[in-house]
């Protein structure tokens, strides 16, 4: 049997841009408004049928974190993503602090849709990104399918906010992925949402039973490893999982709940049959908790399944080799750079690779922790008009445990949305723009760039 085949054919230029954005979560709503605000002709290449990526597709209607580490009274994430949840809880759909932003998935959508419509960004749902087109050290085209057959799209820049650095990797740009020793990447996770909760009952066994003065901050991981462990010593769960369950209540329904707890490891989330393998295996997981919940958690007694999200939530595969590489050590040490885009504050999350539960090299941070992002992270090397936002930046596997959260993926593509304006406005490749600018556009957008323009209470 022939293992490869050759073709040959003319594939017509369907779309043409200033900018094109490929991938439409977080990081590219990021991305596209901010080039189309600054009166740029911008396209967003999206397989879903939605606009937000893992928040809405990927049904995690929780995004934190916007403050600084355990401190509640220190914003450090504004722009484009404090602006989707203003938007959000103005219209009654979310509930926002400081710490976080919990929302209604199916409002988020439309709201998305209504900003990418003001700003007239043109979005292409249930399109794949299939390959670049490269000519020397530009990328002039990106191939793409659907139903209307494999098309071109033309643009002068690129912003590959795919989160696996698919356009990036197709286009020739060095990458690392999983752990440096065995190439092991975070276990995926499908979020699912249950119905007939009683809140105030979960909350009460959340904070009861004194763990709370005993272990501080983690308090309820203690609680309910020990809950999962009695489970599983009673025959009653399979042992995928045993650490904390990260659940977030909808804001007008407090009867119902989003789940974050099926865990997959041991999968590469750029590999379609380990991808499909971990969808179907986080739907049996969901499943198989709902008898779980009833049993063991107060005010969980009559829950059922709502649904399980369209796609897979993927915490890590392909980061760039970029301009440079943020460490772990930058994060810990909170160093502060020249060509800071924004603020980092989220611990060092680091799931398993191969088992249930976290990494021993999960950090928990001091209070007030946070660190700055620089701009040579988005920037890739060996490549002229490309620009990388979301989780698959410049970084290392440990620093990405932190990184890879929603508020810095989409102040990550509002910085390349700028760098981009930037960049064709002076005719230069992106690692030429003078940051100075960038920040300074930024800083207008209500982005959060430095430490005098964090909003203390």
């Amino acid at each position: 049997m022939e293992r490869a085949i050759r073709i040959t054919e003319d594939i017509p230029v369907a779309h043409e841009a200033d900018v094109a954005v490929i991938g439409g979560g977080p990081a590219g709503v990021g991305a596209a408004l901010s080039a189309a605000r600054l009166g740029l002709k911008v396209i967003v290449i999206e397989q879903a049928n939605c606009l937000g990526g893992i928040a809405t597709s990927g049904w995690h209607g929780h995004i934190c974190i916007y403050s600084s580490w355990a401190r509640h009274d220190e914003r450090v994430v504004g722009g484009i993503c404090h602006e989707m949840a203003e938007r959000t809880v103005k219209r009654g759909y979310g509930a926002f602090d400081n710490q976080s932003f919990d929302f209604e998935v199916e409002p988020l959508k439309l709201i998305l849709e209504e900003m990418a419509a003001e700003a007239r960004v043109k979005v292409l749902y249930y399109t794949q990104f299939s390959t670049a087109v490269r000519s020397g050290g530009r990328i002039t085209s990106v191939i793409i399918q659907n139903k209307s057959g494999r098309q071109a799209v033309n643009a002068r820049m690129f912003i590959d906010c795919t989160g696996d650095a698919d356009v990036a990797a197709r286009a020739g740009v060095g990458f690392d992925k999983g752990r440096p020793d065995d190439g092991r990447m975070q276990a995926m996770t499908l979020m699912f949402q249950i119905g007939g909760v009683d809140y105030d009952k979960v909350r009460a066994f959340r904070q009861g039973g004194g763990y709370k003065e005993k272990y501080g901050e983690d308090a309820e991981w203690w609680k309910l490893s020990g809950v999962w462990k009695e489970a599983q010593k009673n025959g009653d769960m399979e042992p995928f999982q045993d650490q904390i369950m990260g659940w977030w209540f909808t804001p007008t329904r407090p009867d119902q709940l989003g789940i974050n707890f099926t865990h997959i490891p041991r999968r590469d989330c750029t590999n379609a049959e380990d991808l499909t393998y971990a969808t179907i295996e986080g739907r049996r997981q969901a499943f198989h908790l709902i008898n779980v919940y009833r049993k063991y958690i107060p005010g969980m007694e009559h829950c059922w399944l709502s649904h399980t999200a369209a796609i897979v939530g993927t915490r890590e595969s392909r980061r760039i080799h970029g301009e440079y590489q943020i460490h772990e050590n930058d994060l810990v040490a909170q160093k502060e750079f020249d060509d800071s885009i924004g603020y980092g504050s989220f611990f060092i999350d680091i799931h398993s690779c191969s088992g249930p539960g976290m990494d021993a090299e999960t950090w928990r941070p001091p209070q007030g922790f946070k660190y700055q992002i620089p701009y040579r992270a988005l920037v890739p090397k060996g490549i002229d008009n490309l620009l990388v936002a979301g989780r698959c930046v410049s970084c290392t596997h440990k620093a990405l445990g932190s990184l890879r959260v929603m508020p810095q993926c989409v102040l990550e593509g509002e910085a390349c949305g700028v760098a981009a304006r930037e960049a064709l406005s002076a005719n230069v490749a992106p690692r030429g723009v003078d940051v100075k600018r960038v920040q300074a556009q930024l800083r207008t957008q209500g982005a959060i760039v430095f430490d005098k323009d964090i909003v203390r209470s």
